[in-house]
C-alpha cells in the first residue's frame, strides 16, 4: 500500500541559504511513516490497545534537490521486504514543482513495550500494510556500516529528559544532532551532506552518558556513539 501526504517546512527546519536540514528530513519521513501506521492500526494512537510500538533500526537517505523554506512537499511512503523480525519502509519526497527531491529507505522492528523485546512480524501485521515490491535504492536490504578503528575528535554527553521519546529512549533524530556536535568546525560549516546513514544498534536511555567520536575516511564522515560503561556501541553515522 502506497501512502501519500504533504508537509511544509518552518523556520526551525532550515539552515544555510534557507535550505531544509537533514534532521528535518528525518522528522518529516518519520511523521509520514507514523501517519501510515496510524491508518492501519499500528501507530502511536494504537499503543494503549496493542502494547506495541515500531522502533527504528536504520536510515539511508539521499538528497537529490534540497527543498527550501516554506516549500510544500509531497511525501510517498510504503512498506516492503517484511522479514521475521524486521521490515523496510521506503520514501520519495517531491518538491512543489513535482520534482523528485529526496529518496530514503529505513529498517524497522516492532517492540512489545511491556516486555521490552522485539516481536515476530506475523501475517496479520504484514497484511494490513500491504507491502510493495518497489524500492528506491538498488539494494534490497542495507549492508552493515563498519566501525572505524581510530578517531580524531570526541566528547561526552549525558541524556536528559528532553531527549526521550514515546518508547522511553532517546529519539532517533537526536543521534544526528549529537553527530554534528562531534564534527570539527570545517566539517560542520560544510553541511548539509546529501547522503547519510544512521544505524541504531542499542537504545540510549535517560541518564546514560555516551561518548561521541568522529573521524574522516576517504572523504566520508563517520561518527560512532558508544556507552563505555556498558561496553556497547549505540549508533554509527555516515555522511558525505
Amino acid at each position: 500500500m502506497f501512502f501519500e501526504s504533504t508537509a511544509k517546512t518552518g523556520l526551525k527546519d532550515i539552515g544555510k541559504n534557507n535550505l531544509i536540514k537533514n534532521e528535518t528530513i528525518l522528522e518529516i519521513l518519520e511523521n509520514m511513516g507514523g501517519e501510515h501506521s496510524n491508518k492501519v492500526g499500528y501507530g502511536a494512537l494504537d499503543i494503549d490497545k496493542t502494547g506495541l510500538s515500531w522502533i527504528l533500526l536504520d536510515w539511508k537517505v539521499q538528497v537529490i534537490k534540497r527543498p527550501i523554506y516554506s516549500e510544500e512537499l509531497k511525501i510517498k511512503t510504503w512498506g516492503r521486504c517484511f522479514q521475521k523480525a524486521s521490515t523496510y519502509r521506503d520514501f520519495e519526497v517531491y518538491d512543489s514543482k513535482g520534482n523528485l527531491a529526496i529518496i530514503a529507505t529505513s529498517k524497522w522492528a516492532m517492540m512489545d513495550l511491556e516486555k521490552r523485546s522485539i516481536i515476530r512480524l506475523n501475517d496479520e501485521i504484514k497484511n494490513v500494510y500491504e507491502p510493495e515490491e518497489v524500492r528506491v535504492f538498488e539494494e534490497e536490504i542495507l549492508e552493515k556500516l563498519f566501525i572505524p578503528e581510530s578517531f580524531v575528535n570526541e566528547f561526552s554527553y549525558t541524556v536528559g529528559r528532553k531527549d526521550i521519546d514515546l518508547n522511553n529512549h532517546m529519539h532517533n533524530v537526536y543521534y544526528m544532532n549529537l553527530a554534528y556536535e562531534a564534527f570539527p568546525e570545517d566539517v560542520y560549516q560544510n553541511m548539509p551532506y546529501d547522503n547519510f546513514r544512521i544505524t541504531y544498534k542499542k537504545e540510549i536511555a535517560l541518564g546514560d552518558t555516551v561518548v561521541v567520536k568522529y573521524t574522516n575516511i576517504d572523504g566520508k564522515h563517520y561518527v560512532v556513539i558508544e556507552n563505555k560503561e556498558k561496553n556497547i556501541v549505540n549508533a554509527i553515522i555516515e555522511c558525505y
